[in-house]
């Protein structure tokens, strides 16, 4: 693939989101080292001298969940292995976004090669050119409560290792028989420990926390800007951007934001047009734009690195130290991941909330030279008011959803299970407040391009003039109504393709120009 640039070593380099998001998209191929390789077989012959000396172990030669104290002989551990695939594939509702199955691919690949779940080496390399050849299991989006693993999602994960279930190939959906029939393939012979190796984990979850770091790290980044375009739009003050301020209350979060909406605001003609102007101060959607943005960033901050230690632990059960310890313990629980992706689907929330209530500020017509409902010619035509009933609409869906999951528990497995995370609800419900957000910052972003139109001839700084002419070849000035669900599909497109983030960096480069702050590193995804 020529648009590999770098190589990956599962079970030995440090993976992030960041990381894994390029190993699913092609940018990064993915190899299992040959440390990591000796680590695994080391671990495999540990499970194989247990089956020959019979000692019960969890999951190796008893049953699963209540049926732990079952001894397995030794002849059926590996039907064992196979029937609890099938056993445990009772997943419901739409399948996952294909991205997020590959993810799950690669984070169970991540876990495995560490080399403390005795799964064979064949195993992990049939998963790894299901990765490379970008065939993609079919996994249904619901029934995992998020403890003793996503058990449902990773069991039809794997269905395909041994010639069952469902997956994506040259992009259509077809059995894995056929895919057998199409590659010459033939099923795993899963030995003992390797299907409960497979199904028990936090991959579901883990695989959609990462597309939270990922998109939520992008509307924030862009919210930001939008902001800042909205402060231009209706003459707000710089004020509360600057350092003096946050430096006597330095949350991380604060501190960048006013730094980056102060850098995009420099050299505006637009702020200094009123700079001596009667205004004392601004609303709190533009005021306090530092400290809700900031806190949320905070939030996403927290995600980010409970997500890294995830990608990089050992989620099954039992773990395999050495022959002398086998461990039967809880790694597998969702909890570490589950209360910060509901933190974080709250901060989502939040940008999406106070984005409404810029929109809602801008139609107002308080602002001197911006009309009411951004449009001259108001009577006959309603100009962006309903806009804002759109975002309302999503506003208000999002704090529906933003119950937090990991609040509820519902005992599984005849009572063994007694206490469960429910993270993989919370994973699926925070990308949906997320898309959202993605909708209510795409019409603000149109609203705040209107509103700017009225500081013309005026300039605004260099990033900001730059990505309003963007804009504006997409999207035209509204002079009088139109079927605006046009205009706002356009602006989805410009917020999810990450357009403005990248003519930000591209400007601020070409005229040294720093959108930089001392806690930038932490706030990148890599």
């Amino acid at each position: 693939m020529s648009k590999i640039s770098s190589q990956f070593r599962f079970g030995e380099d440090y993976l992030t989101s960041g990381i894994a998001i390029k190993i699913a998209s092609g940018e990064i191929k993915g190899i299992i080292s040959e440390t990591s390789r000796e680590k695994i077989r080391k671990s495999r012959q540990v499970v194989e001298n247990i089956v020959d000396k019979g000692h019960p172990v969890y999951g190796i030669n008893t049953g699963f969940g209540p049926l732990c104290t079952t001894m397995i002989s030794k002849e059926e551990t590996k039907i064992l292995q196979s029937n609890i695939l099938q056993s445990h594939s009772v997943g419901v509702g739409d399948p996952i976004d294909q991205e997020i199955a590959k993810l799950m691919l690669i984070l169970k690949l991540q876990s495995l090669s560490k080399g403390y779940s005795g799964i064979a080496e064949s195993t992990l390399d049939r998963i790894l050119w299901h990765i490379d050849n970008d065939v993609i299991p079919v996994v249904p989006s619901q029934g995992s409560v998020g403890a003793s693993g996503d058990l449902a999602p990773l069991s039809h994960l794997f269905l395909p290792l041994i010639g069952l279930g469902k997956v994506i190939y040259n992009d259509n959906e077809i059995a894995t028989s056929a895919l057998f029939k199409e590659t010459g393939l033939t099923s795993l012979d899963l030995g003992p420990k390797e299907g409960l190796a497979l199904i028990n984990g936090t991959q579901f979850i883990a695989a959609h926390a990462v597309k939270v770091v990922e998109k939520l790290h992008s509307c924030l980044s862009q919210a930001d800007i939008i902001g800042a375009m909205m402060i231009e739009g209706l003459q707000g003050s710089v004020k509360p951007f600057y350092n003096e301020l946050h430096e006597l209350r330095p949350f991380k979060g604060n501190v960048h934001v006013a730094s980056r909406v102060k850098s995009l605001l420099k050299g505006s003609e637009i702020m200094e047009d009123h700079i001596d102007c009667d205004r004392v101060q601004d609303p709190y959607s533009l005021r306090c734009i530092p400290q809700v943005h900031g806190a949320s960033r905070n939030a996403w901050l927290h995600l980010k690195e409970l997500v890294e230690i995830e990608l990089n632990s050992v989620t099954d059960n039992p773990i395999i130290i050495d022959e002398e310890l086998t461990i039967s313990g809880g790694s597998f629980h969702g909890q570490p991941l589950a209360m910060a992706i509901d933190y974080a689907c709250l901060a989502a929330s939040e940008v999406g909330n106070i984005s409404d209530r810029r929109i809602y500020l801008a139609l107002e017509g308080n602002s001197p030279g911006v009309p009411k409902l951004l449009m001259e010619d108001t009577g006959i035509n309603s100009g962006y008011m309903i806009l804002q009933y759109t975002t309302a609409a999503l506003a208000s869906e999002n704090k529906g959803l933003c119950f937090p999951s990991s609040a509820d528990s519902i005992p599984t497995s005849l009572g063994q299970e007694d206490h469960v995370s429910m993270g993989s609800i919370g994973g699926r419900k925070a990308l949906r407040v997320i898309e959202n957000v993605e909708k209510i910052l795409a019409i603000e972003l149109l609203t705040a391009a209107q509103a700017f139109e009225f500081r013309k001839p005026m300039k605004s700084g260099v990033i900001l003039d730059e990505i309003h002419k963007t804009i504006r070849k997409e999207v035209p000035f509204a002079e009088k109504d139109r079927v605006f669900a046009d205009d706002i599909n356009k602006g989805i497109d410009i917020i999810k393709n990450k357009t403005i983030i990248t003519l930000a960096n591209n400007v601020a480069n070409k005229e040294n120009l720093s959108l930089e702050t001392k806690f930038s590193t932490q706030f990148e995804i890599y």
